[in-house]
């Protein structure tokens, strides 16, 4: 729901649905479900209802009103391709994507099948629109396969948590971003895999972006990988703020 965001990857979120459930083990320590179910309970907060799934039809416009052109993630909170959300409200989420043409969406699911059967029920993949998947262990890279179906310019993967190596087949991807898990329980991610990951885009030309090590205390273990910040973005990121595109040299 917020105007922008301390992710770093995206500037602003937006939130037209809130809630999830899990479908695999990257979501057992899911920092979307802690934070929500903290506000349980409490009248007329927006997740009153924790983390139960709830759409948002006053929010679906947000995006409209705001001039400046930004990245946007949309569903920090949620999954928009969950069963619960009507392929209606999410047609009218698209609708909205596609009249924001100043602004660039970033769209990341667990659930690609869903993705891949609501773009064939819409007249055309808005340009500005990208779709990604979470990956967090080779066990999920089918993930990737069927994002690889979706018509969209960018397609993306967000490795994070990382709970294992991955051996990635990198052909039709545009962006790979890795990170650690984060917060109380967070599971330990080995500097080997984000190394491999780092040099199997490298070799593929495709950007990388590190996020963070992760951890109980994320902010004191950084995100400099081998003396440096990874911070590549896709080529035709339509941002001129603090944003950087691919650059390899």
């Amino acid at each position: 729901m917020s105007v922008s965001s301390t992710i770093e990857w995206t500037e602003a979120t937006w939130n037209p649905t809130t809630g999830c459930h899990k479908i695999s083990p990257g979501c057992q320590n899911c920092y979307a479900e802690r934070f929500a179910e903290r506000w349980r309970g409490v009248p007329g907060h927006p997740y009153e209802q924790g983390f139960d799934v709830k759409s948002w039809n006053e929010r679906i416009t947000m995006p409209l009103s705001w001039k400046k052109p930004r990245l946007i993630f949309v569903n920090s909170m949620s999954d928009l391709f969950l069963d619960e959300i009507s392929e209606e409200f999410i047609k009218d989420v698209f609708y909205v994507m596609k009249q924001a043409h100043w602004h660039q969406f970033q769209l990341l699911t667990k659930r690609p099948q869903r993705m891949l059967e609501i773009s064939k029920n819409i007249k055309e993949w808005p340009p500005n629109v990208w779709a990604g998947v979470s990956v967090e262990s080779q066990a999920w890279l089918w993930r990737s396969e069927i994002l690889k179906e979706i018509p969209a310019q960018i397609r993306f993967l967000s490795c994070e948590p990382l709970l294992g190596s991955l051996k990635l087949c990198l052909e039709d991807l545009h962006w790979i971003i890795v990170g650690g898990e984060s917060g109380v329980g967070a599971r330990p991610m080995k500097s080997e895999w984000v190394r491999d990951i780092r040099e199997q885009c490298i070799q593929a030309h495709v950007p990388f972006f590190f996020k963070q090590w992760g951890g109980v205390q994320k902010k004191k273990n950084g995100r400099v990988l081998d003396g440096r910040t990874w911070d590549e973005f896709p080529m035709n990121v339509n941002d001129k703020s603090k944003k950087q595109v691919a650059n390899f040299k």
